[in-house]
């Protein structure tokens, strides 16, 4: 069994070594232009060469949640392309939602931008209730984010494509119920994975549907966001504020509008980062079985594109 690894993103050494070390039984290398036929790749971003040239791979794994840039690339037919199923990214953006939702309700940066000012206020405090908080995506993350959620108290509703009931959540479904969800939320959480039904999907009518005051966080992929949508309602005081750990390009360039915006606050695409140990595990336990001929979870379909 010969398996490769190519990422553009990280050191492949570790990750070599650490396939090495979950799979003995396996010949594990780098992958390179010529190099001879695989049974399995491990990639990050790769090349189309790579897929052009290991046209026999039994499956191709993605290390890591997102699957959008693959299926922008000429797959071979048949190719079963398999993503981690949560592999320590979960409870690390349940941390980060948390983390930007109640740093925004309890005006924690209001208070430090006061501290650096030499002033000492008061704000009346908020009630929990008046914060809904709107899940775009209840697959693993969205689940794990709404459970973190409610152990602060706050409503929360969910939104997927089909009906997926989670226990503590108000659920909304469908394309039908989008504008409902929408306008019972007052914090909106973008999870949902980037497809051609889903770019876009945070423009001006519906962060416009939003609660007055509302407040996104966006912790999936830039291109989910229309942004000169949010700078406007950022100006018109419909929105008031956002954390976008995601941009349409990254780095973003140094006169971009978001950089300097007071209601914005950004981090660098680090939400949730890939951890090395869990993801060689559960992709060596796919590994075995599928030679085992047994079904995996996390095979993308290719038609919904996650």
């Amino acid at each position: 069994m010969r398996i490769y690894f190519h990422s553009q993103a990280t050191k492949p050494a570790p990750w070599i070594d650490a396939l090495r070390s979950a799979l003995p039984e396996a010949e594990v290398a780098e992958w390179s232009p010529g190099a001879p036929p695989a049974d399995y790749a491990v990639v990050w971003h790769p090349p189309q060469q790579l897929l052009d040239e290991q046209p026999g791979l039994k499956a191709l794994f993605n290390i890591g949640a997102g699957v959008d840039a693959l299926m922008k690339l000429n797959l071979p037919a048949g190719l079963r392309v398999v993503r981690l199923d949560d592999a320590g990214m979960s409870v690390q953006m349940a941390e980060y939602v948390c983390h930007a939702l109640i740093r925004h309700v309890r005006e924690f940066d209001i208070f430090e931008h006061e501290a650096k000012q030499g002033r000492w206020g008061y704000r009346r405090p908020r009630a929990r209730g008046d914060y809904p908080v709107g899940l775009m995506g209840l697959g693993v993350l969205g689940a794990r984010v709404a459970q973190a959620v409610r152990q602060f108290e706050f409503p929360v509703n969910g939104w997927s494509r089909t009906p997926r009931p989670l226990e503590g959540v108000r659920c909304f479904a469908g394309r039908g119920q989008f504008d409902d969800f929408l306008s019972a939320s007052r914090v909106l959480v973008c999870l949902l994975p980037l497809t051609p039904d889903t770019e876009g999907i945070l423009d001006r009518r519906s962060l416009g549907r939003l609660m007055p005051g509302g407040y996104l966080i966006n912790v999936a992929r830039g291109a989910h966001l229309v942004e000169p949508d949010l700078l406007a309602l950022l100006d018109e005081g419909h929105l008031a504020g956002a954390t976008l750990d995601v941009l349409r390009e990254e780095p973003p360039p140094p006169d971009h509008p978001f950089l300097r915006h007071p209601r914005i606050t950004l981090t660098p695409h680090n939400s949730a980062r890939t951890l090395r140990e869990e993801s060689i595990a559960q992709i060596a336990g796919k590994i075995r079985a599928l030679g085992r001929g047994e079904p995996v979870a996390g095979v993308v379909d290719p038609v919904r594109g996650y």
